[in-house]
């Protein structure tokens, strides 16, 4: 066993006697957007998003889903699973099948198998102190998914998001693959970025330096902070703010934002600061709108300071 459950990372990781390690996981979970079929496709995005958060090559997946017996539609069932299928064929991953229960609340997600090279295993406990830190993609997925429950999200909002959490990180780890001073990599999902960011300083016995500024977030996501904090983002803070140090000037919204649990959201990359726009420029090549948004300094009082 080279990686399990006791580094907080995305996915376990298993030697075999030769040839490329085994990388596994699994996650699902409830409705986030009204469409079926979009709904399937960003359970898919999610699940895949842990294997190449490791380094690894997704290869193929079982549908993991829970549907009420009665009251639901069948071609709503056919669309989820239409929209899962279809986003596993667009990362080329073979889908073997599945397994089905009885749920009063909808579930969908799948468990992914996937390979990766033992010596190329980006871990959560790779990070250095000089690296710089890149973010793949965007927050705010959380806020929006509760204001859009509630029926308080502009078109416009939803639309952004929506697209954001389709996409996969395919792109994202097959450019990291080409910088070969990429030290360590996790994919911002439940925990928001604070969260999966104390994590990562943790592992790596490193203190994590975000930049408020420069943390990319979704359009018109701060307006809808005040009324669409959802339990999971409380939790977050819960959890995790007592290895946080937060600037006095950080607005609150922009707190709630940094704590905000992610749906299908993007990689969290520490990366050598000379290669650092390497990087990014060759994420942005392949369509990955990446920010430079942080450094790795030698451990300190807390684990991640927001300045």
């Amino acid at each position: 066993m080279l990686i399990d459950f006791r580094t907080h990372d995305d996915a376990g990781v298993y030697q075999w006697a030769a040839g490329p390690a085994l990388v596994q996981t699994v996650d699902f979970f409830t409705p986030i957007v009204d469409d079926p079929y979009v709904y399937g496709q960003i359970a898919a995005a999610n699940a895949l998003s842990d294997v190449y958060a490791m380094g690894g090559q997704p290869l193929t997946a079982l549908a993991v889903a829970g549907f009420p017996k009665e009251q639901l539609d069948l071609s709503v069932i056919s669309a989820i699973f239409r929209g899962g299928f279809d986003k596993l064929r667009e990362a080329g991953v073979a889908l073997l099948g599945g397994h089905t229960v009885q749920d009063q609340e909808i579930k969908f997600g799948y468990a992914v198998t996937g390979s990766v090279d033992p010596a190329r295993i980006l871990a959560n406990s790779g990070a250095r102190p000089g690296d710089a830190l890149i973010l793949t993609k965007p927050l705010g997925t959380g806020i929006v998914g509760t204001a859009i429950k509630f029926k308080r999200a502009p078109d416009a909002v939803v639309e952004f998001a929506v697209a954001s959490m389709r996409m996969l990180n395919k792109l994202a780890a097959e450019a990291m693959a080409l910088v070969p001073e990429v030290h360590a990599c996790t994919d911002i999902t439940g925990f928001g970025l604070l969260g999966h960011a104390t994590e990562m300083a943790k592992a790596s016995r490193v203190t994590l330096q975000i930049d408020a500024a420069e943390v990319p977030i979704l359009n018109g996501v701060l307006e809808l902070v005040g009324k669409n904090s959802s339990g999971g983002l409380a939790t977050n803070r819960s959890h995790f703010h007592g290895g946080v140090t937060l600037s006095s000037s950080l607005p609150s919204e922009l707190a709630d934002v940094l704590y905000d649990p992610q749906t299908s959201g993007g990689l969290l990359v520490a990366v050598a600061s000379e290669e650092a726009t390497t990087l990014v420029e060759t994420l942005k090549k392949a369509g990955v709108a990446a920010t430079r948004m942080g450094a790795i300094l030698p451990a300190g009082t807390t684990p991640v300071v927001v300045r």
